[in-house]
């Protein structure tokens, strides 16, 4: 993942986020999909493959993921 590529991406929210700040925020990259955390749009970002993108998505859906 380009830094370049990241700082000129388009980034999103998903349409059920609240006014809270408490939001994730998805780009599509040329070959990965990028996530980052709304508050601090210029810190860390996690790159996924679209396929492990698409198995992160369902982890969180089905619950896998909790603690």
């Amino acid at each position: 993942m380009k830094d370049a590529e990241v700082a000129r991406a388009q980034w999103r929210k998903s349409s059920y986020s609240g006014g809270n700040g408490q939001c994730v925020e998805v780009a599509q990259l040329t070959d990965a999909v990028a996530l980052r955390d709304s508050k601090e749009p210029q810190g860390p970002t996690l790159a996924f493959t679209p396929p492990g993108f698409a198995a992160f998505v369902r982890g969180v859906a089905d619950g896998g993921l909790d603690r």
